[in-house]
This record gives structure tokens, sequence and C-alpha cells, in this order.
């Protein structure tokens, strides 16, 4: 057996011995993926570009919605080195600053009303301190909506609803029901018929495949959990930190959930973290106890180092609007790409700033599609709760020569695909 394990590899060369290591003691599925993606080990990034062992430059408008200040921003990233040279890792004993200066700084962009801040380590550790905080207020019944995702944790996996993933690991949690996103007489048919509940759902659907609610949607879910005595748990963990060019997408029509989860952007990029936003009277159990959720890297300063200063470089370099900006000259670039090579194909283009869903009209073509994107080194992401649905998340901080690779990428790629398949009877679905 080959027992190298202190190089990173620096060549194409390498693949197959990372190939054989991740096959034995990682994945074999994931291994498996190669199959699809090419020979390219990613071994560095900076900015909207992943760098590959074979030398090879990908334009990164994946990532999973994570990406919204680009890899490595500078201004996080000395934050981050500042604070892993004095004390990355906290006793948990003494009372150390950076956790509640970071709390700060995420309640003064939060929806206004929201308070109290638990910190975590990814958006499904948020998801569970939610449920476990709305238990401890009596609502042991959830409510969430079809394709919506929240996390493979247990309790998180219990709320996304997706039968693929939940079914190997049941029984998941019991009194969990599952309306249509964008229904509201399912939602208030789902809210009266039982004990009192907490409905999670997010603004936008993500993994559901970029689904936008209609106009209003928000405001009269909000409405409903008032009045039949409900808690709102909002997961913005794809949608907040600028991403829809507003911070939240509560803020397109100014509600302030009971609970709001934060993720992805929120670490700027560069270490892990989430965080669970409470007011105060949501908040009341965790504020009594301290010790009722706990978790060892909770707060750790290295991560809290991240959250200050990727709010700030948010702050600092218009992302926000830079995004709205950017999402509109994508979107209908896409567009227009779609309408002039390929409209048999696309069933639709639809999205809010950098949340950018593009919908074929079967799984398989979104895969193939995802393919002639990845020879062309631009990176999109699958939904996992939309298989016919490539998701695009580029990041706010895009140059003018980018979005213009971007586009080329994605028209050559439509191009290609409408030369495979120059119907619809071609492919199969009709």
């Amino acid at each position: 057996m080959d027992n190298r394990t202190d190089t990173l590899p620096t060549s194409g060369d390498d693949f197959e011995h990372i190939l054989q290591l991740c096959k034995q003691h990682l994945s074999k599925g994931r291994a498996k993926i190669s199959d699809v993606f090419g020979t390219d080990l990613e071994v560095s990034s900076q900015g909207v570009w992943v760098n590959t062992s074979n030398g090879t430059k990908y334009l990164n408008a994946g990532g999973y919605g994570v990406f919204i200040h680009g890899a490595r921003h500078p201004h996080v990233e000395q934050a981050v080195i500042k604070q892993i040279q004095t004390n990355p890792i906290s006793s948990r004993i003494l009372l150390e600053p950076t956790a509640a200066i970071a709390a700060q700084a995420l309640i003064n962009v939060a929806p206004k009303g929201l308070q109290h801040v638990h910190f975590a380590g990814s958006g499904a550790e948020a998801t569970e301190a939610a449920i476990k905080l709305c238990r401890t207020l009596g609502r042991t019944r959830l409510i969430t909506t079809k394709n919506g995702y929240h996390g493979k944790t247990m309790g998180a996996l219990s709320v996304t609803a997706n039968e693929v993933y939940q079914n190997p690991f049941r029984p998941l949690l019991d009194e969990v029901s599952c309306v249509g996103f964008g229904d509201l007489e399912a939602l208030e048919e789902a809210l009266k018929s039982g004990s009192k509940a907490a409905v999670i759902m997010e603004p936008i659907q993500g993994e559901g495949g970029v689904r936008i609610p209609p106009k209003g949607y928000l405001t009269a879910v909000k409405g409903l959990c008032e009045q039949y005595d409900a808690l709102l748990i909002l997961d913005e963990i794809q949608t907040g930190m600028g991403r829809l060019g507003k911070w939240w997408g509560a803020d397109f029509e100014q509600v302030t959930p009971d609970i709001m989860l934060c993720g992805k952007g929120l670490s700027g990029g560069i270490v892990p973290v989430s965080a669970m936003v409470a007011t105060a009277e949501v908040f009341k159990a965790f504020n009594r106890d301290p010790f009722i959720h706990t978790s060892t890297f909770s707060g750790a300063p290295i991560a809290m180092a991240a959250v200050k200063a990727a709010i700030e470089a948010i702050e600092n370099d218009e992302l926000i609007y830079k995004a709205e900006v950017l999402g509109q000259q994508i979107q209908e670039g896409l567009e227009n790409i779609v309408a002039q090579y390929c409209p048999h194909l696309v069933k639709e283009i639809r999205g809010v700033a950098l949340l950018i869903g593009v919908e074929l009209y079967s799984p398989g073509l979104a895969g193939a599609l995802i393919a002639e994107l990845i020879e062309r080194h631009l990176i999109v992401n699958y939904s996992l709760n939309a298989g016919a649905v490539l998701r695009f998340t580029p990041s706010a901080v895009m140059s003018q020569s980018d979005v213009v690779f971007l586009l080329e990428a994605f028209e050559n790629a439509c191009i290609a695909l409408a030369e495979k398949y120059p119907s619809l009877n071609s492919v199969g679905v009709i």
C-alpha cells in the first residue's frame, strides 16, 4: 500500500493517488463523481477563481452559496490570520470578547427585533438549535414546506422535505407536516389542525430549485403565525448576507421572524460558521441557562473574527448593491442565450440577484449541461431537491471580465447541448 500522507498534489499525475485515497478512506460514491467532472484536483482559490493541480482555472459560480465575498477575501482572511496568531480557540471558561462583538455586528444588520445570537458550525446545527428552542416554548409540532431544505442532521432532516434523504434514517421527529411553498390556504389548515406549532421555511427555496413565492407571501405567513400563536423560523442560510441584493430575504417585506437562521456567507468563505438569531422572548430559555444547548466550537474566536470581518467587508465593498446589479446582468445574459440557442431544452430561468436557477426539462438534461459547463471551466451546482435545476450562486466581487467569461461559457455549453439534442424528442422527454 502507498502510505504517502505528507504532501498535497502539485500536478495532474497525483490524481490517481488521490482518487484511490478517496475510495479507501472517504467515499467510493464521491470518487465516482470524478467520472463526470474530470481529473482536475482543486488545490487553491482566490476571488472567483479555483485553481487545480493541472494549472487550470475554473470560475466558481457555485460553492452552494458560500462565496458571496469570493474566496479568501483579504479583509476576512487577515482578520482570521490575526485571530489564529492570538487566540484561535478559547478556554470557554473566561469571558472572551470576539463572540460578543460578532453577535453585536450580526444583530446590527439583522431584521429589527432580533436580539440574541447562538453561534454554531453549520446551517444544520443552526436548524437543530432552532428546533430545540421552539421546544422550550412548547412547540413540538413543526410545519415545513415541500422541497424545503434545512440540513441533514436528524432534526434538520425531519424538516427537509425529500424522501431520498429521509428514508434511510427513519424514524425521524414526530409531528412534522409539510405544505406547499407559497400555499397560504394549506399553511392555515395545518396551523389550525393541531397543537401550537413552529413554521420553518426559506424566503426563496434554494435547494428546491430557486422557487420564488408570490409577492406578500412572507407577510401573510407571519400574519398566520401570529393568528395561530405559532413561531416563524426563517431559514436565511442561503438567501442571507446580501445574496438577494438585500441583507436578508425578510427585508423585501420588512418581516421579522421569531428565529432566523444564518450561514454560508456568514463565514466570509474562510471558516465554517452559522448562527441562530432570535427575539428576546423566544430566546429566554437559552438566556436563563447557557448550558442547555452547547457545542465545543460554538463561538470559537477564529470563527467570530470571520463573522465580524465578513459583515464589514459586505458593507465596505458595497457587495449588496453589487449583488443586485451583477445578478440582473447575469440573469438577463442567461435568458438571452437560452432564447437564442436552446429554448426547447430550458424550461425557465428565475432568480433574485445572485441566486439564479436554470430549470431544464429533465434532470438528465441538467446533468448534461453541468458537464458541458465544467468542460468550459465554469462551476455551478445541482439543486438537491430539484434535479432539473442548475443553481448559479456567483460572487459579488466578480469583475466585468468574469461576467463575460461566465456568459461565454454558458453560451458555448448551450450550443453544444443543442447540437446533441436538437429537440425534446431527441432527449426522450416527449
